[in-house]
């Protein structure tokens, strides 16, 4: 059998791969290797970091997630924004309790050994603060961290609060039930207790692991959809009782301030809200005209995402992002769509739909509804601008 002709462009090729290989033989160390650590840092040629604010009274301070640099729909614990009022304790699990009572028919203290024997589940829930996006109100903000970066997605392990309040037995005449935190503040908030027996968790462990202390050590509250703070971190007390509390942080703060000078209050839901964070503000196109990926995140704390669309065309025209699965109610969900960029200025910004049907409206549909008054809530579609240099910017 005669054997075929050699081709000499595909020879050419190989020989240029094999260069190539050879070349990377360059990068391999010649030593060994550092050894196994107790526990996994990441490389530190990565340089993805929170924004840390830090207030002048003492205690009170904040950190932004990197959005522009994550993947996927999971914050790591490490970099899941922090909103602290009053520090972080330094919390001991073996002394740690949590106190349920008023009105049920059997006051109850829980150790954290005793929430342990209780069944567990694991679901995927976003956090957000409701101050997230809260300058935007006046002027735009420069990079998905400052726009966006107090919401966070993470896989919370606990008890459901239903299994804890059915221990107790609710009296009839029950309705709300506060939550207090043990940091030096008192943090506390009022439920409503049909939400209280739905979906929130009395959470032991984020993203396979114990909490972190920044995240509510030994326990806290995860209320799937609603504004940061009503999930309580270092959870010590929930207090059944008859109407909400009106504490300090959902009457003083955490209202939103309405054109004529009234307020909303117990506004409790994060609205469908979608940002790119990829390509994004204090980002490069760097290679100039040509196919790019266009990715960021989508959440509703109405419940599952249904659809993402973007513009590249300063909003004229709109298409179907893709969808990562699993979509899941109330969690982060990650879209992309691949896009040729002619090299022309430009401005692209996404919009979400959730499964009630709700879409996220524009910043001037916003303001026109709520004028510019509130610092909370705020769900408008991120427009970022693309200039012929490829620069992106948030003006």
């Amino acid at each position: 059998m005669k054997r075929p002709k050699a081709n000499r462009r595909r020879f050419l090729a190989l020989g240029a791969g094999l260069a190539g290989l050879s070349a990377c033989k360059k990068e391999v160390p010649s030593e060994i290797g550092e050894g196994v650590r107790p526990y996994g840092e990441r490389s530190p040629y990565e340089r993805a970091a929170r924004d840390v604010r830090e207030s002048k009274t003492p205690g009170t301070s904040s950190t932004r997630t990197p959005l522009q640099d994550l993947d996927g729909m999971i914050t790591p614990s490490s970099l899941h924004f922090e909103r602290h009022h009053a520090g972080v304790p330094d919390l001991d699990r073996s002394k740690h309790e949590i106190l349920l009572h008023g009105l049920v028919e059997q006051p109850m203290v829980f150790t954290m050994d005793d929430l342990r024997r209780f069944p567990s589940v694991s679901r995927i829930y976003f956090v957000e603060c409701s101050g997230n996006s809260g300058a935007e109100w006046i002027h735009p903000l420069e990079d998905p961290q400052k726009a966006s970066g107090m919401v966070s997605c993470s896989e919370w392990t606990g008890v459901p609060l239903s299994s804890l309040l059915k221990v107790a037995r609710l009296k009839p005449e029950a309705k709300w039930i506060v939550a207090e935190g043990a940091d030096a503040c008192l943090m506390a908030r009022s439920i409503p207790l049909d939400k209280a027996l739905d979906d929130t968790l009395v959470a032991l462990a984020q993203n396979g692991e114990p909490l972190r202390p920044e995240q509510g050590y030994p326990v806290r509250l995860v209320v799937p959809g609603w504004e940061g703070n009503i999930n309580i971190k270092w959870l010590h007390r929930l207090h059944v009782v008859d109407q909400p509390s009106m504490t300090r942080d959902e009457t003083s703060h955490y209202t939103d301030s309405m054109p004529g000078g009234k307020a909303r209050i117990f506004t409790f839901d994060m609205e469908a809200k979608s940002i790119i964070t990829r390509p994004a503000g204090g980002q490069k196109l760097a290679g100039g005209p040509g196919t790019y990926e266009i990715t960021g995140l989508a959440w509703s704390g109405h419940g599952k995402i249904e659809r993402v669309e973007i513009s590249t065309d300063e909003g004229k025209t709109w298409a179907a992002a893709e969808l990562q699965t699993p979509v899941l109610s109330k969690a982060a969900t990650r879209f992309r769509m691949a896009w040729k960029w002619t090299g022309q200025a430009t401005s692209i910004q996404s919009r979400s739909i959730d499964e009630t049907g709700y879409k996220q409206p524009s910043r001037d549909e916003l303001v026109a509804a709520r004028g510019t008054r509130s610092q909370y809530h705020y769900n408008g579609i991120k427009v970022w601008y693309i200039k012929e240099d490829g620069s992106v910017s948030h003006v």
